[in-house]
């Protein structure tokens, strides 16, 4: 009884341990199942399907091997079963090509990327996240057996994996495109990519690659009996083994800690909230009211006490004249040679002026061959028009830079653009199917309006010029990257995702029902991969334009927010032209084909399109052009200020002797000589070689004829004024009165040389040039006026002294008059009797010094807001075409110019340290160069840098791995064997070893390079650095080492002067501390930044300090002039350079309120500001120190009356009619830095030299020259001047 009831005990007990074997052996022994084994059927083209299958994976034979292990090691153990043959091998390999030459630069992204492939493709445990949806049959006609095709199929993959495979790989850099990796592999722009939908993209068959669906779903959890697949990760921070570090700083933003942040904007310096300038400014005013007010009121109080009884009017001249030591006190040393020095000038102009009217034909006629002789250089005269030359110094930094890319690298091309608005279309609205949202399209993004702009282009294409017999068309000069392998041109435009073909514009996959793909899905794809090969819609167009280059969106279209591309309402259509250095016969065929461009364009119609253009040589031409139109403007000018002076030099008595009277044909010869010493400034330099400039030739005349008029008045007036002594000859009376007034002439004039000739000491061409000519032109004109000019005017007044008709002297008047008489013109009369003594009245004269104190107040606080710069669009005349195209660029444009990034020859490519020092990949320093201007492109809104840069060397390294199917060569004869071409005999060019996997060095770094920049891109190998790199690395010794090489960004969009100027000066900081960092500061190399616009804009980085630099050699040498020629007068001296002072400081406070910039032109105005101010400043001051009045306001008064008059007529109204028909000009650069600027200098000249001044002197002018006044006396003493002047 016992066994029976034992047994079922035993068998019971059995039973459960057989249970429990077999509820714990499928976890322990459950058997690996594939889903699919080999390929079978055709999907597509050359894809294929898998072929299913559900039994145990199958050993890898061994010639499959070497790939196992070389795409997927983590599966090459045991032996080696898999889910996969060589041929599905084979195929991975293929499809990863692409992924490989943009990832495989972060190893840990592209470790994780092969992972998820490896286990979809080979992995023995596949039944566990792979599940077969759909399948059709197949036969296989070489084994004879019916098979299933898989056409679809769900992958399971754990979302942990996916989102630390996306993380690994959302930084990584593609070089060769400034833009993410991810942009080109997921279908979307970067901003919308995330682990879900780049992996959905990878596997859905729309993308052109895959060739059945596969459909991931993403769980951390078992799903439906599946195990997702979640193998283990890199991070981007992780090495993926010994041999390999962490993926860069560039492609890894945790590798780089936070992003870098601009540094905050320095404080605004404020008092009271208000800026501190205003604030001191405004104070320093109301104290000097006060200080100066108290002063007045107490000096009005003492003199009433001490001096006049309280019933007696307040005359300041009483005052004075009791203070006055006219004759008092012991003369000095120093004014002892102060009036022999007056009276040695005063004697030596007094002979002259006697032997000049005695001998008027030899004077004349010495005067004629002498201008003859300096006018002769005119046969060697060169004019200078290229801006180059016009705006940079041949030694300046940016000249430099210029000439050493250009002599590298080539010039940097030509630019033909055009803008391009539909204003008559409306946007287009584009719904995919069979899902997805509607995506508006912008008014010139619709199929018609690109047709018609793809006409146009070819058209422009096709445009034919004529140069010495020979036919130019755009092929002949554009810029071919890839010639001559293809010799397409490069033309940056939207056509060109299109091929510039119209068939691939029109084509469209759909049915009779729906459209599945057409030109709205090729575009939304290229403008995220613009250097695809492959579209990857329905479509499978390539985007890549047919030059072989990408077409960046940000480049060809405007009017978009954000990176909307889709919204763009404007086409920007590029077509560079290669320029040529030192090759003028080419750069005159692209000159040819420019100006018929701009004819095509001028007359192009097209209802649908409005275009705005710029050739290269636009802004030349309507420089040219402009200067040309404002010809007339000029000569009428000068005509005005030719009738008046004419005119006003004559003193007519009655309507009966007008004729004799006038002085026409002297105020024309006087203007001659005035324009003769102009014409001898430039005949001289000419003769030396150097140059004239547009500066040169509108401004120098108005200076001259200014200081020159000026001059002949003084002369004239003063001897009309001047009543003949008693026996004085003709040349003797002219001889006293040359003597009088020419130290005053010699004063201005020579100040002024001086002053100009310092001006050279500039380092701006334009300034330097400018005071070259200015300088001679105003010497030259100050001896012909004390030679010629005194000789003609001695026979003008003889003529006038016969009756004889102005210009007509043949012709004797019947009204006689006995000699010619005294007489002072209305003006004097004016001067004399009204204007000065009511401008020096005790009451006035407060008044003046608060006015123009508060006026030099208001100046000072605004002068250092002046805008820095010159706005392009100012330089073209109103109705140029440029200005259209001007006012387009900076609404549309969305990337500034490029900018390159240029390490000069001396550097060491071939080793790993220097390498490192340089690239951006894997093992490269945190500090490279690579990597420091990608960290100023992420803040780009302080350093101006809008991308990252394309890196050749990055992209070289990536193109030469083994792992690439880029770099081959032919077994036999070691020639570089493309990746399109299907040769057994074409195998890598290193070796598939861990030492092979390194980065090239020594020799080899060498060997493949140049393989590298004569690849062109192609479906299997996107890295081709034909197109992108050809022209970025210069071979020196035979290349067989690396000379300059340079790193290509752009700048973000610049539209001011000021944005220009940021934008150099950041770039200029960025590649001094690549120098630094890089550690070649001390050697014979180093990084600078060159873009095209820089060596215009260099200018301005120094232009303060230049303004300030010319401004105070001027100021200096007017001083030191002023007072060796005032006869040792320093204190006069002072008060002239104070008033002159204050002229430009006003100056600048013009150019504030009329919104005139400081830059070259402006800065030679206020160079010549200086010199008009010695006009208007120095005859009076002169007058006031050689007067021996009683008192100051005395002195002031007969300095203002006897010199006032011929300082207003001569300077400020004969330039006062020549500027007002400036304001008539065409030109925007005549309005603005003529018009405005020589009024402001005539006005602020006229109000500081005629009521500032005398205001001033009366105040603090120097005391009378105690030895001056004794002389004066002996001169006249026994004349009737003695008693004018002393009684």
């Amino acid at each position: 009884m016992g066994s029976p009831q034992g047994s079922p005990g035993r068998g019971g007990l059995g039973l459960l341990v057989l249970l429990l074997l077999l509820l714990l052996s499928p976890m322990r022994v459950l058997p690996q199942l594939c889903v699919w084994y080999g390929e079978c059927g055709v999907a597509s083209g050359d894809k294929r399907y898998n072929c299913a299958y559900d039994g145990p994976p199958i050993a890898l034979p061994e010639d499959g091997y070497d790939l196992m292990q070389e795409l997927c090691p983590g599966l090459f153990f045991g032996n080696v079963s898999t889910c996969c043959d060589v041929r599905q091998l084979q195929t991975l390999k293929n499809n990863l090509q692409l992924p490989l030459q943009f990832l495989s630069r972060c190893p840990s992204c592209f470790y994780n990327l092969i992972n998820l492939f490896c286990e979809l493709t080979c992995s023995p445990n596949q039944s566990d996240f792979l599940n077969v949806t759909s399948t059709i049959p197949y036969y296989d006609p070489i084994l004879k057996e019916n098979k299933s095709s898989i056409t679809e199929l769900q992958y399971f993959i754990g979302e942990r994996f996916a989102n630390a495979m996306y993380n690994a790989c959302k930084d990584v850099e593609a070089p060769s495109s400034n833009v993410k990796a991810l942009g080109l592999l997921c279908g979307k722009d970067v901003k919308d990519c995330n682990a879900t939908n780049w992996i959905e993209y990878m596997f859905s068959k729309d993308n052109g690659q895959t060739p059945f669906s596969i459909i991931p779903v993403f769980s951390d959890v078992p799903v439906h009996g599946m195990n997702p697949m979640n193998n283990a990760t890199k991070g981007c921070n992780e090495s993926v083994d010994d041999l390999t570090g962490p993926c860069s700083c560039q492609d890894c933003s945790i590798v780089c800690g936070p992003k870098p942040q601009p540094p905050p904007l320095p404080a605004p310096w404020l008092l009271f909230g208000l800026d501190a300038v205003y604030v001191i400014m405004w104070i320093s005013y109301m104290g000097f009211l006060l200080i100066f007010f108290a002063l007045v009121f107490g000096v009005w109080c003492y003199r009433r006490r001490h001096f006049v009884s309280e019933y007696t009017p307040i005359d300041s001249n009483v005052a004075f004249s009791v203070n006055s030591r006219r004759d008092n006190g012991k003369i000095t040393c120093g004014e002892r040679l102060g009036e022999r020095f007056e009276n040695g000038l005063r004697m030596t102009f007094t002979s002259w002026g006697a032997f000049c009217v005695r001998n008027p034909r030899p004077v004349i006629l010495f005067s004629v061959v002498f201008i003859a002789m300096c006018c002769s250089g005119f046969v060697y005269v060169k004019a200078t028009t290229n801006p180059v030359d016009l705006w940079s110094a041949p030694n300046s930094q940016a000249r430099k830079e210029k000439e050493y890319f250009d002599t590298h690298f080539g010039p940097f091309f030509r630019t033909e653009q055009l803008i391009i608005q539909a204003p008559n279309s409306h946007p287009d609205t584009y719904s995919p199917y069979p899902s997805g949202a509607d995506t508006p399209f912008g008014p010139p993004l619709t199929k018609a309006i690109l047709h018609q702009v793809l006409d146009l282009q070819d058209a422009i294409v096709n445009i034919t010029a004529s140069f010495d017999n020979e036919t130019v068309m755009l092929k002949d000069i554009c810029l071919a990257p890839l010639a001559p392998y293809n010799n397409n041109c490069t033309i940056l435009s939207v056509l060109n995702y299109f091929q510039n073909s119209h068939s691939v514009l029109d084509h469209t996959i759909g049915d009779e029902f729906f459209v599945y793909a057409d030109y709205h899905t090729h575009f939304l794809y290229c403008v995220r991969a613009p250097a695809s090969l492959n579209d990857t819609s329905l479509l499978h167009d390539p985007c890549l334009g047919t030059f072989g280059g990408p077409v960046f969106p940000w480049l060809v279209l405007g009017g978009y927010d954000d990176d909307n591309y889709n919204n763009a309402t404007a086409l920007v259509i590029t077509f560079p032209v290669n320029n040529y250095y030192n090759d003028s016969r080419k750069l005159m065929k692209a000159l040819a084909w420019e100006k018929e461009f701009i004819n095509f364009l001028k007359n192009y119609d097209n209802p649908n399109l409005t275009i705005s253009f710029s050739a290269e040589r636009s802004i030349e031409d309507e420089i040219n052009r402009e200067s040309n139109s404002d010809v007339g403007t000029v000569l009428i000018s000068y005509m005005v200020m030719f009738v008046y002076i004419s005119i006003a030099l004559g003193h007519i008595q009655s309507c009966r002797r007008l004729l004799v009277d006038s002085k026409i044909s002297l105020g024309i010869a006087g203007i001659l000589i005035v324009l003769s010493s102009v014409a001898c400034s430039v005949g001289i330099f000419s003769y030396f070689g150097i140059p004239l400039t547009l500066i040169v030739i509108e401004v120098i005349p108005f200076l001259v004829l200014a200081i020159g008029v000026d001059n002949i008045f003084i002369i004239v007036q003063t001897l009309q004024r001047d009543e003949c002594l008693q026996g004085e000859t003709l040349d003797k009376q002219i001889g006293r009165v040359l003597g009088d007034v020419a130290p005053s002439m010699f004063l201005s004039s020579f100040s002024e040389t001086v002053a100009f000739f310092l001006g050279t000491l500039s380092t701006m061409p334009a300034v330097r040039t400018f005071s070259l000519f200015a300088g001679m032109a105003v010497l030259i004109d100050f001896i012909l006026q004390v030679t010629c000019f005194v000789s003609l005017l001695g026979l003008d007044i003889k003529r006038q002294e016969r009756n004889r008709l102005d210009i007509l002297c043949c012709i004797k008047s019947n009204e006689e008059m006995s000699g010619v008489q005294r007489s002072e013109s209305i003006l004097f009369l004016f001067f004399k009797n009204l204007y000065s003594p009511y401008l020096l009245k005790d009451w006035m004269r407060p008044i003046v010094i608060a006015v123009f104190v508060g006026v030099l107040s208001f100046s000072t606080a605004v002068m250092h807001n002046v805008e820095i710069g010159l706005d392009q669009s100012l330089s073209m005349p109103d109705d140029s075409y440029v200005m259209d195209y001007f006012s387009q660029l900076g609404k549309y444009l969305h990337a500034g110019p490029p900018v390159y990034f240029v390490l000069e020859e001396g550097h060491n490519y071939t080793s790993l340290e220097g390498q490192n020092m340089v690239c951006g990949g894997m093992g490269c320093n945190n500090d490279s160069l690579v990597q420091q201007v990608f960290n100023a492109a992420e803040i780009g809104s302080y350093t101006r840098i809008g991308y990252a840069p394309s890196s050749w060397i990055d992209d070289y390294f990536d193109w030469v791995k083994p792992q690439s199917s880029c770099c081959r060569v032919y077994n036999t004869t070691g020639q570089f064997c493309n990746a399109s071409v299907t040769d057994p005999s074409c195998t890598r060019c290193r070796p598939l070893t861990q030492e092979g996997k390194q980065r090239p060095q020594g020799e080899d770094f060498m060997k493949f390079l140049p393989m590298f920049l004569l690849d062109n891109p192609n479906p299997k190998c996107g890295k081709g650095g034909h197109a992108a790199y050809n022209s970025a690395v210069n071979f020196i010794n035979n290349k067989s080492d690396v000379g300059a090489t340079y790193f290509m960004t752009y700048h973000t969009v610049l539209k001011t002067s000021s944005d220009f100027i940021d934008a150099m000066k950041k770039a200029r900081v960025i590649a001094d501390n690549i120098t630094e960092t890089m550690g070649i500061k001390e050697k014979n190399y180093r990084v600078f930044p060159y873009s095209v616009f820089y060596v215009f804009y260099e200018q301005y980085l120094t232009i303060v300090h230049d303004a300030i630099f010319n401004l105070c050699i001027s100021l200096g040498s007017i001083f030191l002039v002023t007072t060796v020629l005032l006869g040792f007068e320093v204190w006069a001296a002072v008060v002239v350079s104070v008033t002159i002072a204050m002229i430009i400081i006003n100056m600048f406070g013009v150019m504030w309120l009329w919104g005139i910039s400081l830059n070259a032109v402006s800065l030679v105005n206020l160079v010549m500001s200086c010199g008009i101010a010695v006009e208007f400043c120095s005859h009076v001051t002169r007058a006031f120190t050689v007067s021996t009045k009683a008192s100051r306001v005395e002195r002031a008064e007969e300095a203002l009356s006897h010199m006032g008059s011929s300082v207003f007529s001569g300077i400020t109204l004969t330039k006062f009619g020549g500027i007002v028909v400036l304001f008539f000009s065409k030109s925007q650069i005549f309005k603005i830095f003529y018009f405005r600027m020589y009024l402001a200098m005539v006005l602020l000249g006229a109000t500081h030299g005629l009521i500032f001044l005398p205001v001033l002197l009366s105040y603090i002018g120097p005391s009378v020259n105690k030895a001056k006044a004794r002389a004066a006396q002996e001169r006249t003493r026994g004349t009737e001047r003695e008693r004018l002047l002393y009684f």
